[in-house]
């Protein structure tokens, strides 16, 4: 019988047994994150400053649920990001299902034997049929350590396994990148954490 299993229930264990899932220690393999950054304006800077600020002030009045982490932080950062223009699109909510032979055991399984992963992607962006960023947000008070698995689960199921597929996950005031490279094995490696919180 088949078995459907939910992409919010994984864990970075499972995903190495089953996905042969590798993390990198090499600091060359996500050398995007933070080599040859673009210099941030000041116009930009007061932005992002009130993005933070809205943040804080609606943070002071109750706890914030997913869908207001995604309108008051992420939607401003996507525009910042010029995400919202060609020649990106953006999907949400996009379903994912994987059910292929990549994962490990499903090869020697019988079509009604075979484990179906599903999931909904928070937010994607594409550029030409590429999957640019996949974005996992989830209410405050999570842990950003619940959201990596289950973005790195999405990102398998990213179509072009010749092209890195960048996350960034967040829970409100706490932000990361994922790098997955598909292209020999699966590999993915992490940014620092980037925090709205005043220290």
């Amino acid at each position: 019988m088949v078995q459907i299993i939910q992409g919010q229930n994984f864990t970075l264990t499972y995903l190495k047994e089953n996905f042969a899932l590798n993390k990198s220690e090499d600091e060359q393999f996500f050398i995007e994150c933070f080599d040859n950054l673009p210099t941030i304006t000041e116009l930009e800077k007061q932005y992002l400053d009130r993005v933070k600020t809205n943040y804080l002030s609606l943070l002071e009045n109750a706890p914030l649920l997913k869908d207001a982490v995604k309108l008051v932080v992420l939607s401003p950062l996507l525009d910042l990001a010029s995400f919202y223009r060609p020649p990106f699109s953006i999907a949400t909510e996009e379903n994912i299902e994987i059910s292929e032979d990549v994962i490990i055991g499903n090869a020697d399984k019988t079509a009604e034997e075979k484990d179906i992963i599903k999931g909904k992607i928070d937010v994607l962006v594409i550029q030409n049929k590429l999957w640019l960023l996949v974005i996992e947000s989830k209410r405050y008070a999570f842990s950003l350590s619940k959201a990596i698995p289950q973005a790195l689960t999405y990102m398998l199921a990213a179509p072009n396994p010749d092209e890195p597929v960048y996350s960034l996950v967040l829970y409100g005031e706490d932000f990361q990148f994922i790098k997955l490279s598909k292209k020999n094995t699966s590999t993915y490696a992490l940014s620092d954490r980037f925090t709205l919180e005043v220290v």
